[in-house]
């Protein structure tokens, strides 16, 4: 598989479609995995023992996790990405609709590197994922 930029975990579609949207109007051109559920993420991550199974996906440059998942939610996949020597460096950017104060102590106890509330307005979505993936890829200096 070739290198991954971005992977996405995100089961809404229409989400899905407005980050893709921002990609290609900022002239952003990642490579990016997208997962609909977290059992298919984790999956992808790790074998059924729990480890971490390279042959399957290297090391993305980011993860952008939505936390109201089906199957596992996203605190449980942040959990396991961030137990594992190998997964825990990768920035983490927690972004759902949540703006609970439990949910965002709970992500940056298990390590999420980042946590920002969906904005309803179309437009102001957009920049915000503009925003993201020009600091976390053009910007920030990743631990490996």
């Amino acid at each position: 598989m070739d290198n991954v930029d971005i992977v996405i975990v995100e089961d809404n579609h229409h989400d899905v479609e407005m980050i893709v949207d921002a990609f290609h109007e900022s002239g952003i051109k990642p490579n990016a995995l997208i997962f609909s559920d977290g059992v298919e993420a984790a999956k992808n991550f790790f074998d059924p023992a729990g480890k971490f199974f390279s042959e399957k996906l290297k090391l993305p440059r980011l993860i952008l996790l939505d936390l109201k998942l089906p199957k596992i939610n996203g605190m449980e996949v942040l959990k396991l990405l961030k137990s594992d020597e190998r997964t825990k460096y990768i920035p983490v950017v927690v972004f759902t609709s949540s703006n609970e104060a439990r949910d965002r102590l709970e992500s940056y106890k298990l390590g999420a590197n980042s946590y920002l509330v969906k904005p309803l307005d179309a437009d102001q979505f957009a920049d915000r994922i503009k925003q993201i993936t020009n600091y976390w890829l053009n910007l920030n200096v990743n631990a490996y």
